[in-house]
């Protein structure tokens, strides 16, 4: 199926790993012009290793003047961008009660403001041009709030409500917003969560992974193509009549209906 996206211009926050560097992949498949950040050098340099095409752009998603300079970078060197996936690592796990002010405040900025942030510097420009796909990469705690990870599953809750409300004041120009919720995928995100469940069970890592993959009804973790692939069709022409949707992306492991 051809996503009739090639040539757009489209930015990739934590592009360089995982689901970020999946979603990079799959959009420079569907021939995109790909800008991706990093906060780290070494992350930069192995995602260029591995998709020369990338443009590749040192980046902190917590902090405003970082993210204002990476906007600039990508207009600059590759044009108005038509399309933004949001991403970040997720914030501390941990029980509720052990969370601390300064752990809360920094994961605002990095799984929330960074959202709000990005959407402000790219939506108007896509506005201006009718049209714009938006993206928010954020993960199933949104709808099944995990004991481990009380932050993440706070705030990912909020993303949804963003998303809706986003979708709304965007629609009439042509601008999408819609959210992915990822399930349990293989990244490094979900091996560290491993060492951590392992460590709070008396289990090895990999026992705590098999145990998340049978959690799930089709007993195994998903890879992050496949979340990617979801991404890159929520970017594409024949999604224009999609938009506010929240979308699980899961192998059936929400147990909900809304």
């Amino acid at each position: 199926m051809d996503l009739g996206i090639r040539g757009r211009v489209a930015m990739v926050a934590a592009g360089t790993k995982g689901i970020g560097l999946a979603c990079a992949r799959a959009l420079l498949a569907e021939g995109c012009r790909v800008g991706v950040c990093s906060r780290t050098e070494e992350n930069l340099v192995r995602a260029k290793a591995e998709l020369p095409e990338l443009h590749a752009f040192r980046c902190d998603v917590t902090r405003a003047e970082d993210l204002d300079a990476w906007h600039a970078a990508v207009r600059a060197e590759l044009g108005e961008p038509d399309i933004l996936v949001t991403n970040t690592g997720g914030p501390p796990a941990g029980p509720l009660s052990q969370m601390t002010d300064e752990q809360w405040l920094a994961g605002v900025d990095a799984t929330l403001m960074n959202v709000v942030r990005l959407v402000r510097l790219a939506a108007p420009g896509m506005a201006a041009r009718k049209w714009g796909r938006i993206v928010h990469v954020t993960s199933l705690v949104a709808k099944e709030p995990s004991d481990l990870l009380p932050i993440s599953s706070t705030l990912r809750a909020g993303l949804m409500a963003l998303t809706r409300l986003q979708a709304n004041e965007l629609a009439a120009s042509g601008v999408t917003v819609n959210s992915v919720l990822p399930g349990h995928t293989l990244t490094d995100r979900q091996l560290h969560l491993a060492n951590v469940r392992a460590e709070r069970l008396g289990i090895t890592p990999s026992e705590a992974l098999q145990r998340q993959a049978e959690e799930v009804p089709m007993k195994r973790l998903a890879d992050p193509a496949e979340i990617a692939a979801a991404v890159a069709f929520l970017c594409s022409v024949p999604a224009a009549y999609i938009t506010g949707v929240n979308l699980l992306v899961d192998g059936g492991l929400t147990r909900g209906l809304g």
